[in-house]
């Protein structure tokens, strides 16, 4: 076979491999993260929070749920789900079933732009090029009766809320917006310093934009916490994300970073896709057990 022939067989054959992996298989690779974040007073006892987000659930997906369900073994002090459950009108059977045991645990939530409206097919090219702030929306999705089943197993609904907790001796300040990705975030309705008796304060935004990083972060909050970026979802081995679906640098498109001196990013690559792309390439599916520690010194 002539050169000119092979290669573009070789490459689609490549194609052809690459995909039906990230299909078959790395959507379905789950990982457990786990990092520890100096944000507590010296001294004082650890706190595990486990972190959540991007389900993006629909019905027929038993592998998510039985690895959801396993995360319960972890007994964290406290779960953090920064949206994006659903994907689907018959999703929440789906997210109630495989976080039943983790709504027995302390929690805390905010929703996604698909937790209130269906996903719908698009060119996935509109990734890579400039966000306008154009959003196609899908059908409503029943938002309402999740929010319920959240509240009834007692996790904390911090849209446009703080409050405090007490867990492990520790007083914990927890505040939350709606998603800025359709502009819906208003940290004018939490804003403020805070409080001088608080050993810790956490803030969760479903999308990590950095204007709301930094409000969170001026008032004093050690911690933030977001989804949305699904980490890249198509990672290039060797360089990274190629986008992140927001104001974002793609060099924090997941994990942990520094945000300042005092104060930590935590962004999730998420545990889900949109249906109408299933795919994951060197980004697979995950939660991440963040161990809060003492600062040094």
């Amino acid at each position: 076979m002539r050169p000119a022939v092979v290669v573009p067989a070789g490459l689609a054959v490549g194609g052809l491999t690459a995909l039906g992996y990230a299909w078959g298989i790395e959507r379905k690779w789950f990982r457990l993260r786990r990092a520890s974040v100096p944000v507590l007073p010296p001294g004082s006892p650890s706190l595990r929070v486990l972190h959540i987000s991007d389900l993006h659930a629909t019905p027929n997906q038993p592998w998510k749920v039985s690895w959801l369900r396993s995360l319960a073994s972890l007994e964290p002090d406290l779960v953090i789900d920064t949206g994006d459950n659903l994907a689907s009108h018959q999703g929440i059977p789906v997210v109630l079933d495989a976080l039943g045991p983790l709504l027995q645990r302390p929690g805390a939530f905010v929703p996604g732009s698909n937790d209130w409206f269906a996903p719908q097919p698009k060119n996935p090219a509109r990734y890579l090029l400039r966000d306008y702030g154009h959003r196609i929306h899908g059908d409503p999705l029943p938002w309402n009766e999740l929010r319920s089943s959240f509240d009834a197993a007692g996790w904390l609904d911090l849209t446009h809320r703080r409050t405090t907790v007490t867990l492990s001796g520790l007083r914990v300040e927890l505040a939350g917006v709606s998603d800025a990705h359709l502009g819906a975030d208003h940290y004018d309705r939490i804003a403020g310093p805070v409080g001088d008796d608080v050993d810790v304060a956490i803030g969760l935004s479903h999308s990590p934009e950095p204007r709301l990083i930094d409000a969170f972060t001026k008032d004093g909050f050690a911690l933030v916490m977001s989804g949305h970026t699904h980490g890249g979802q198509l990672r290039v081995p060797g360089f990274g994300a190629l986008v992140t679906n927001c104001g974002l640098d793609r060099r924090r498109a997941r994990g942990l970073s520094a945000w300042g001196r005092d104060s930590y990013l935590h962004v999730s690559a998420g545990l889900g896709t949109s249906p109408y792309a299933p795919v994951r390439f060197a980004c697979p599916p995950e939660a991440t057990l963040l161990t809060l520690v003492g600062r040094s010194g």
